[in-house]
């Protein structure tokens, strides 16, 4: 069962769910969208169009586009000019939430963290020795 959300584009309360991120109306709205930017992709010589020129000829926002693609409804596959920019850094992806580049950045941040921590590990170690009283 859904939680009651505000709509994000009109602010009406709605009932949200995994598959639904919007109101009744404005899914609607944004399901017109998607056929309108589907049949424009669908034309031969347009399905090689940059997501910039879907925005100029079918005037939907970029940010819908963005989502379409990350639910897997435009597949880059298919129409290899869709993407959504990387979390990080802005740059289009087709996958995941970061692209190569900053997945690398992190991975050697974080590897470099771990050998800090090791590092500081072993700087910790106390050695105790054992005195005998000689009398």
């Amino acid at each position: 069962m859904g939680e009651i959300s505000n709509c994000p584009r009109c602010g009406s309360l709605f009932m949200k769910t995994s598959f639904r991120d919007v109101c009744e109306n404005c899914y609607k709205e944004e399901e017109n969208l998607y056929d309108k930017v589907y049949k424009f992709l669908r034309k031969r010589e347009n399905r090689a169009a940059t997501i910039s020129r879907v925005v100029e000829a079918t005037g939907v926002d970029e940010e819908l586009i963005y989502k379409w693609v990350r639910k897997g409804r435009l597949q880059p596959a298919v129409f290899p000019n869709m993407g959504y920019p990387c979390d990080n850094c802005g740059k289009i992806i087709t996958k995941g939430k970061l692209c190569s580049d900053c997945a690398d950045q992190l991975r050697h941040d974080l590897e470099t963290f771990e050998k800090e921590q090791e590092r500081k590990k072993e700087r910790n170690i106390t050695y105790y020795s054992l005195k005998d009283d000689m009398k």
